[in-house]
């Protein structure tokens, strides 16, 4: 049987601000990454997105970015590599201990917003990326953009990597993705995204913004849980792909 992950960024929400609605996406996906209090979340959210997940059977990663709330990680920051690896070791440690105390084991880490963007093309970040992942647990899966520099440094430090593919985004012909200022950046029809997902998992190919067939190695599909309508744009996906006879597993499931 065909089967794929479908992962989501969740745990966003912080103090009294409500972002997400994490609970109801829990039930259509397979691995969960928890925003580590970088770009969002904070000790209360982390706890509660933790337990949530474990009720749900749903695996859980880290999801740390650049300590930019008002940015939302989504803004690029000049940090040094020493900086990056212990911004990592603290965000990523954070969410470790959560897990500690609800007896479940966090099982990949997909960096964030500008940080991963950035780490798809600059090898220093990339590697500084992946020596904290090893050093906090070598067994942690490392998320990253197909053919990124991510995904090779991930590989060279001796982590297990996984393919990433969106289904909300659009590509450029190099296989990037389309930057979000760009009016064309995001798909916002359903049917659009399930074809999209469809043929990444089949072929093996997604169409780019100016209409190329372009290669794509896809592990797991990213959803987009903070939306105004993510809730029915990600079950009717879910409802989709399962329709289509492909099984939705977290990476390394049976």
């Amino acid at each position: 049987m065909t089967q794929i992950d479908l992962n989501c960024d969740m745990g966003e929400s912080f103090g009294p601000y409500t972002i997400g609605a994490d609970e109801k996406l829990m039930d259509y996906i397979s691995s969960a990454n928890i925003a580590c209090g970088g770009h969002a979340g904070d000790a209360n959210v982390m706890d509660r997105t933790v337990r949530l997940a474990k009720d749900r059977n749903v695996a859980i990663g880290a999801h740390p970015g650049y300590p930019d709330i008002p940015g939302f990680g989504r803004r690029a920051i000049d940090f040094s590599a020493d900086e990056i690896y212990r911004m990592l070791i603290q965000q990523i440690g954070g969410l470790q201990a959560f897990c500690h105390i609800h007896h479940v084991r966090l099982r990949h880490v997909k960096p964030h917003g500008a940080m991963y963007n950035q780490a798809a093309r600059s090898s220093e970040l990339a590697e500084a990326i992946a020596a904290a992942v090893y050093d906090l647990d070598p067994n942690l899966l490392l998320f990253g953009l197909p053919g990124s520099e991510l995904l090779r440094a991930g590989k060279a430090a001796g982590l297990n990597t996984v393919a990433e593919a969106f289904a909300d985004r659009t590509y450029l012909p190099d296989g990037r993705l389309t930057p979000r200022n760009r009016s064309d950046a995001l798909i916002t029809d359903q049917q659009t995204a399930v074809k999209q997902v469809e043929r990444m998992i089949s072929e093996g190919v997604v169409e780019a913004t100016n209409g190329e067939q372009v290669k794509l190695e896809a592990d797991t599909i990213c959803i987009h849980g903070d939306g105004a309508h993510a809730l029915h744009f990600v079950h009717g996906l879910y409802e989709s792909l399962r329709e289509k006879g492909i099984k939705i597993t977290s990476p390394g499931s049976s």
